[in-house]
């Protein structure tokens, strides 16, 4: 059977214009929304406390986490802003997972005054933590029971 040319191309056209049919069915893409300000950029991201972070009864924050080989406790307002500890000291007790009993640490204040520091806790760091906050006068202040520690 032979084709002759006219009929080659009209089928040629038919072919292209069903391949392009669908091309043209969809609907047109909506526009990208305008970008935002920075002003509301800077709104809308919170501060994140680094490590792990627990509410405080006063409306702030407290942020654990381990630096150079211990604990450190920062202490954050409700704006999530650091400030300087209110408390004297803190205690911190945990049962590390590869040995037996309780490992207890006492934290002092450190030179800048915004956060309690202890010595070397050996890894790995994933137990749960429980963190008791002192006044001056030695007097149990507040206490935070199983905050879940993973590093």
């Amino acid at each position: 059977m032979k084709i002759n040319a006219s009929l080659a191309k009209s089928l040629l056209w038919v072919a292209s214009f069903g391949l392009a049919l669908p091309a043209l069915a969809k609907p047109p893409a909506k526009p990208a929304p305008a970008p935002a300000k920075q002003e509301e950029i800077a709104k809308e991201a919170e501060p994140v406390i680094p490590g792990v972070s627990a509410a405080r009864k006063n409306g702030g924050f407290i942020g654990v986490e381990i630096a150079d080989g211990g604990f450190k406790i920062s202490f954050y307002d409700a704006k999530k802003k650091q400030v300087p500890c209110d408390v004297a000291r803190a205690t911190a007790r945990w049962n590390p997972i590869n040995k037996s009993g309780d490992e207890r640490r006492v934290l002092n204040p450190s030179g800048d005054g915004k956060t309690l520091t202890c010595v070397r806790v050996q890894p790995p760091y994933n137990f749960k933590l429980f963190i008791t906050l002192i006044s001056e006068d030695g007097e149990a202040v507040e206490s935070f029971s199983a905050l879940d520690f993973r590093f």
